[in-house]
């Protein structure tokens, strides 16, 4: 019998976690809850930022939405659909490099499309012209070692966007650039972004970053047991420069409102991790 693809539904949101719990169990049986009825939901087209303390769950959250971790309880749906394996309407953006260190960024860029069954001649043509939309169509030859900070993250964002998923997940990928490029990449994101709006979380644990980048901000507890605690809809006006835009006055407010609702979940995390010391 031949199975019947699930209709999409246009007006479901691209990602949504739906009460979802995560408890990991150590070697002796001692269990740790990260994250505890969770319902997380992401428009078509919305630049959503989460934001809490250190080890409040925030990449578990990134984990179960990719499909590299399976939730202990509740579920995971991708425009409609419940989620089974790895999520392939979606790219994720790591901290960390993911680049091959003796592949030629041209190689690094192009080695998805490869995967996936593209001819070589076409995966480096259309490699080339994302890095050049990364302001890096003179570098196809070099190798990781010898490009910058700021240029190793230009590859990786072109080696994920070169893919052309739906949903971008982005795990703290600028956290360590210098303040001058992570500004410069800031707005090369947005800009990026606002070509064809993809749906995008962007966890950051630097609150002025989500503000200026996002269409909304969603506050999660310290851990463990992490849940949101709110959400604050971000009405500045696009375009934005996200060094210009922290000057506004709305922005200032909106800060002071979304910090009072966080101030006392970091400083909660902060003591646990002092007694854990």
């Amino acid at each position: 019998m031949q199975s019947i693809a699930p209709v999409e539904s246009a007006e479901a949101p691209a990602l949504a976690l739906r009460e979802v719990t995560v408890t990991f169990y150590g070697s002796g049986g001692a269990a740790y809850t990260a994250v505890r009825d969770t319902t997380l939901l992401v428009k078509r087209g919305e630049f959503l930022s989460v934001v809490g303390p250190t080890g409040c769950g925030k990449s578990t959250l990134l984990n179960v939405a990719i499909g590299l971790l399976v939730p202990s309880s509740g579920r995971v749906d991708v425009f409609g659909s419940p989620l089974t394996g790895l999520n392939r309407r979606a790219g994720y953006l790591f901290q960390a490099d993911a680049l091959m260190p003796w592949m030629s960024a041209l190689d690094n860029v192009s080695i998805g499309l490869l995967y996936r069954g593209s001819a070589r001649k076409e995966a480096h043509q259309q490699a080339r012209e994302w890095l050049r939309r990364v302001g890096l169509g003179g570098h196809a030859h070099r190798y990781p070692h010898e490009l910058s900070g700021g240029m190793k993250k230009r590859v990786a964002l072109a080696q994920t966007l070169i893919l052309d998923p739906q949903i971008l997940l982005m795990d703290e990928p600028f956290s360590a650039l210098d303040v001058q490029t992570r500004s410069l990449m800031e707005n090369e994101l947005l800009e990026l972004w606002s070509a064809d709006r993809k749906s995008v979380i962007f966890i950051t644990h630097d609150l002025e970053e989500a503000i200026a980048m996002s269409d909304r901000v969603v506050v999660l507890s310290a851990g463990p047991g992490t849940r949101p605690i709110g959400e604050y809809p971000i009405d500045l006006p696009r375009p934005r420069d996200v060094s210009d835009i922290r000057l506004e006055p709305r922005f200032v407010e909106l800060h002071r409102k979304i910090w009072r609702a966080m101030k006392d979940e970091v400083l909660k995390g902060y003591a646990r991790q002092q007694s854990c010391a």
